[in-house]
């Protein structure tokens, strides 16, 4: 009876976080499913016309959809890998003891915790071609281009620059995380596994890497999510990396379709939820296996 009780003020306790999460994310969910079998007309008063399977059927013929999805899982993959390496290896290499340690960790931070759209105008700044420090390094110094280059404005290096961008803006977080665990774990393995006479790469691989797995499992999932919907950077650093994110946009107000954008979001959260539960699925089994 006691522990009936117990659960009912547990449950009493937990209703106004569980019912703010129906109203932020329930009910947005289920009005945006029942928004994708609709034609939503631009003027609000007037009635909402129901389509149907068209605007999904209209998606997935859409070739501008699969180009920008490519793109987004070619940026994802790039952008995840790469800033979860490197959040590692800094962490790795910050968890020992040298002179003006607390200094390199404030700078690493640093990108993650300045506003965005301060950053996003530093590196426009940087890649101007008029007056931006990088053509000046290349052009006028180092003489490696005639003409200064319009970065952000061809295809393939705007591509390049939003993914180096991103790694450093958020690289951090995987730091932060990494550096955490990394603290946690028992010196006396690496103790052991120095008098089994096992090197750098053994030790990483035996020790550290199952030890950090369910932190990595849980960067790796909330990265790519993040990632994968990531609109602000792409969009205010150029406009020649057509992510899904910026397709979205597009469809739902330049087009102002907005029926189809919720198709496009529904079909979007499908695939991946899939993928970052069959990923998460495989990475826990591996680590209870061991």
């Amino acid at each position: 009876m006691k522990r009936l009780k117990d659960s009912h003020f547990g449950y009493l306790l937990l209703a106004p976080s569980i019912l703010l999460v129906i109203l932020l994310i329930g009910y947005p969910m289920i009005n945006n499913i029942i928004i994708s079998f609709q034609k939503i007309p631009l003027n609000p008063k007037l009635p909402s016309d129901f389509t149907g399977l068209k605007n999904y059927t209209s998606t997935f013929l859409d070739k501008n959809f699969y180009s920008s999805l490519f793109t987004t899982v070619t940026f994802t993959a790039t952008v995840v890998s790469l800033s979860t390496a490197l959040g590692l290896f800094a962490a790795m290499y910050i968890n020992r003891e040298f002179r003006f340690k607390k200094l390199v960790k404030a700078l690493i931070i640093l990108p993650y915790i300045v506003p965005a759209i301060s950053l996003i105008f530093s590196w426009k700044y940087m890649f101007n071609n008029t007056y931006g420090v990088i053509n000046y390094i290349f052009v006028d110094l180092l003489h490696m281009f005639k003409v200064a280059p319009l970065w952000f404005d061809n295809k393939y290096s705007s591509f390049a620059l939003v993914v180096l961008f991103s790694v450093w803006r958020f690289f951090p977080y995987a730091f932060i995380s990494f550096y955490a665990i990394l603290q946690t774990i028992d010196n006396s393995l690496y103790e052991a596994a120095d008098i089994d006479g096992a090197n750098r790469w053994y030790k990483f691989k035996s020790i550290t890497i199952p030890e950090i797995m369910p932190v990595l499992a849980t960067v790796v999932t909330l990265r790519t999510i993040w990632v994968f919907y990531m609109f602000t950077e792409v969009f205010l650093l150029t406009k020649e990396v057509n992510t899904i994110s910026v397709y979205l946009y597009q469809v739902a107000f330049a087009r102002k379709d907005m029926g189809k954008a919720a198709a496009i979001s529904i079909i979007l959260f499908a695939i991946v939820f899939t993928i970052i539960l069959n990923g998460r699925k495989r990475v826990l089994k591996d680590v209870s296996n061991e």
